[in-house]
C-alpha cells in the first residue's frame, strides 16, 4: 500500500476534467483533498493525499502524467517547536484545519502534522517564531 502526499498540477487545458473520479473509479486510488484552487489563468493546483495498492498508484500516476497533469511530491512540511511556544494561540485562528489548535480547558497550543496542508499561514502568525518549515528531499 502506497500512501503519499502531493502537489498536483493542472494546466489549463485539463483543469476541468473529472480526475479525482477518475482515480477512485478506474484505480481504486482514495484522494484527501487537503487543499485546491484554480488561479485566473485556470490553472489548478491540488494538495492531496493519495492511497492505493501499489500497482493501482503506479498506473494511476501514469494515467495522472498522460493527461499532461504534473505530480510533485509535497517537499515542505511545517514543526512545531513546543518549548519555543507562548501558547498565544496566534497560529491557532489562523489554522484552516485546525492542525493547530488550542486544547481546553488548559488554553495551550497542540499540533497535529497529519492534518497539516503547509499553507504557511501559521509562519508569519507565530510571533515567537515557534513554527518552522522543513524543506524535504524531492523522490
Amino acid at each position: 500500500m502506497i500512501k503519499r502526499k502531493v502537489v498536483l498540477h493542472f494546466p489549463a487545458t485539463v483543469v476541468e476534467q473529472p480526475f479525482i473520479y477518475t482515480l477512485a473509479k478506474e484505480y481504486n486510488v482514495v484522494a484527501n483533498i487537503l487543499k485546491a484552487n484554480i488561479n485566473p489563468r485556470k490553472e489548478g493546483r491540488m494538495v492531496v493525499e493519495l492511497s492505493a495498492e501499489d500497482q493501482e498508484f503506479n498506473a494511476a500516476m501514469d494515467f495522472l502524467h498522460s493527461r499532461g497533469v504534473q505530480v510533485l511530491p509535497l517537499e515542505q512540511q511545517i514543526i512545531w517547536v513546543e518549548d519555543r511556544c507562548t501558547q498565544c494561540g496566534a497560529c491557532t485562528v489562523i489554522c484552516p484545519t485546525n492542525a493547530l489548535w488550542m486544547k481546553r480547558p488548559e488554553m495551550t497550543v497542540s499540533f497535529c502534522s497529519e492534518k497539516c496542508i503547509v499553507c504557511e499561514r501559521c509562519l508569519k502568525a507565530c510571533p515567537a517564531r515557534a513554527v518552522e518549515a522543513l524543506y524535504l528531499s524531492g523522490e
